[in-house]
Order: C-alpha cells, then structure tokens, then sequence
C-alpha cells in the first residue's frame, strides 16, 4: 500500500467500536475505505472472514478495529481515533485541554465497560440453558469479546431487561452527573475546541440514550452537548446511521449491520462542517 493510499478501516459490519472512528473520519474529510467482515448466522456465528486473515495482515496485535495507513498498521480503537486526530490538530492545545482529553479518553471508556460487563455477569450468564452454553464458541471470550457479548446478549434480552436494567438505571444518574459537573459551560470536553474525546463521548453517550431515552433530561449541558455535536458533525449521514426501531436496547442497536439512513440532511456534510468551523473557530 502506498502512503498516497486511502486508509483501510477494518471491522465488524456492526457499529460497535468503530462508530466514533467513522464519524472522526467524515468529519476531517479523510480519504478511507472500509473492511467489512460478516460474521455468519446462528448456531454456528462463523467468523472465517476474519479468522483466515487474522494473522496475515502484519498487525502487531491482530484485532478489529484496525486502521491501515501505508506502512502505518494500527489496533486498538482509541489508538486509532489519536491516529486520525493527530493529523487534525484535534488532542487538545494548551497543557490543561491536553490533559481533560486524556482523563476524558479513559474515564468515557471506563463508563462504556460498566455496560459491557453487565453483559458478563454471572447472573447473567446463569439464566442460559446447557443447550445454548453448549452452542456458545467460548473461542471468541479470548480472541473477540464483542461477539461473546452480543451473542450472550441475544439469547437472554429479555431476562437480562428485567434483572440488570435496574440496577444500572439506578446508577446511571450519578455517572452521568460527573460528565455534566466535567463540561460545566464548556462547548466540548476539552474546553472551547472539539477533540476527539467528543466522538467517543457522543458515542456512549448515545448508547446510553438509547437504553434509557430520559437518562440525559436531568443534564441540560448533556443534552446540549449532543445537540451541539450533531450539529457540528453530520451523523445522519449514511456511513454511520442505523435503522433502529424505537426500544431498541443499545446493546442490539450496536449489533445491528450498517444501512443507508432513509432521511439524509438536506445540508451536505462539508457545508455543514464548515458552517461550523466559523462559528467554533474549530
């Protein structure tokens, strides 16, 4: 690959890790295409369209997502999002911005584990059948938790509603009031320049509106954000928009393949973006 070459974005054909990637990626105009690998139907959930390359893409850490640039071959996803945005000028300038990105960048993620692991409990995991623990490729727990997790979701949605919902709404408000106390009057986390810690914070954050549609009412410098950053950003644009149908817990929407939004915003993205670049300086 030549270092005039696209980026190459490799990842599941679900939103999952790579959402604030591919919204990062709009949004600085950067020139990419996108490795979709399809994992099969159940009972069977095979994933050879990434195991047969797995190792053969010369990643030091072979995982999804991976980002190709030239010679450049990076995993982890908020290893790739710095990627992208140290090209951007978009980590932060001063040493106190530089600083709320990086607490920001490890504490949003923090937060989006507490839903995962939810996921994982042991009580959780009780409520499947021998049969279906006997159907559960334990392989993927090691080489690609996401899958684990989506599978393990799929089969006891309804039970995991009824026992863990409430318990994690009942925390849900006390989390979310440290991400308000942390914006204050600030436009964007880092202060008053958006950063790449936004696009992974509206990502989250959206998960979580997804589960519960009024967890962010209580938050109106939340709510603002999220109205400031779909502003700013086009996400009804095709490349990250999915269908969802109301009640869609956050957790199936994530699994759900990439589609064409039926209603694209009449404004396009690049006079979008610049309309806000001159109003944020950004």
């Amino acid at each position: 690959m030549s270092s005039t070459s696209s980026m190459v974005l490799g990842y599941w054909d679900i939103r999952g890790l790579a959402h604030a990637i591919r919204l990062l990626l709009e949004f600085t105009d950067t020139s990419y295409e996108e490795k979709r690998y399809i994992c099969g139907e159940a009972p069977d959930y095979d994933r050879s369209q990434w195991l047969d390359v797995k190792f053969k893409l010369d990643l030091d850490f072979p995982n999804l997502p991976y980002l190709m640039d030239g010679n450049n071959k990076i995993t982890q996803s908020n290893a790739i999002l710095r990627y992208i945005a140290r090209k951007h000028n978009m980590c932060g300038d001063t040493e106190e911005e530089k600083i709320r990105v990086d607490i920001m960048e490890n504490q949003i993620m923090d937060f989006r584990m507490q839903l995962i692991r939810l996921c994982y409990n042991s009580d959780h995991v009780s409520f499947l059948s021998r049969h279906q623990l006997s159907k559960f490729p334990f392989y993927c727990c090691s080489h690609q938790p996401n899958l684990c997790w989506w599978w393990l979701f799929s089969l006891s949605f309804p039970l995991f509603q009824e026992k863990m919902k409430p318990q994690y709404l009942e925390q849900l408000p006390g989390q979310l009031k440290l991400f308000s106390l942390f914006l204050g009057k600030y436009s964007w986390f880092a202060g008053e320049k958006l950063t790449f810690v936004d696009f992974l914070t509206y990502d989250v954050l959206d998960q979580n509106r997804m589960f519960e549609p009024k967890c962010l009412d209580e938050f109106p410098n939340l709510k603002a954000f999220m109205c400031r950053f779909e502003f700013s950003v086009d996400t009804t644009s095709l490349y990250v928009v999915l269908r969802v149908e109301p009640g869609l817990h956050t957790c199936q929407a994530n699994a759900l393949p990439l589609e064409p939004h039926p209603q694209l915003l009449k404004t396009s993205f690049k006079e979008t973006k610049l309309r806000v670049t001159d109003s944020y300086g950004n």
